[in-house]
């Protein structure tokens, strides 16, 4: 079986992790939609994804899903909110019955490092680990993805707009930060795993 990790937060909201092994058809046979996607990989990716939101909560209508005009993936009747994420062959998701969520999958790559100046302000620069500075910029780059996710309205500024409070770097943790737009000014709490090169990042209501 290619869950590899399930966490019930709390009775109204659950999280999981797939490790995608399977063929399309696999999927195909399991989740009756058909997306619109030419590239196998992505429409793999996307069809585990779907599949990983019914074996969280079998009763999610997947039929009902719609995709925003800032493309997040929603329901407009609001009886679940959830988030989807993918990264090379594994997908996560986290949904729940009671408000937005928001989840992040990264693998650990150079890439984080040369683009960290554009996610990272002065402030949060300070508090990274010198000996583990690329897992501690990936644990940000993730978490602030899954703040970006929770709030799916798009047009958000990573560095001005998402802002973390500090934290010591270490494989499992918790995080405080900030959402700030004119909009909506929220205080986020981010949980977050670093295990076999991956991250995996999320916030969720509390």
């Amino acid at each position: 079986m290619p869950l590899i990790r399930t966490i019930q937060i709390d009775p109204e909201t659950r999280l999981g992790v797939w490790s995608i092994e399977e063929q399309e058809s696999f999927f195909r046979e399991r989740v009756n939609i058909s997306p619109d996607i030419h590239h196998p990989h992505k429409r793999l990716q996307h069809f585990a994804g779907r599949y990983l939101l019914v074996t969280l909560f079998p009763e999610f209508p997947l039929e009902k899903i719609k995709v925003s005009d800032s493309r997040k993936p929603l329901l407009l009747c609001d009886s679940f909110h959830f988030s989807i994420s993918h990264c090379g062959d594994h997908v996560a998701a986290i949904v729940s019955t009671k408000a937005a969520v928001g989840i992040d999958i990264e693998e650990v790559k150079d890439k984080i490092e040369r683009v960290s100046h554009k996610f990272l302000s002065p402030s949060e620069r300070d508090f990274i680990d010198p000996r583990h500075s690329l897992p501690h910029k990936t644990i940000c780059w993730s978490a602030k993805e899954a703040m970006f996710k929770w709030y799916g309205l798009g047009s958000v500024d990573f560095k001005e707009n998402l802002v973390l409070q500090p934290f010591v770097y270490q494989s499992t943790g918790f995080i405080t930060a900030n959402f700030v737009k004119p909009d909506s000014n929220t205080r986020l709490y981010l949980q977050y795993i670093m295990e076999n090169g991956l991250c995996l990042a999320w916030t969720h209501p509390v």
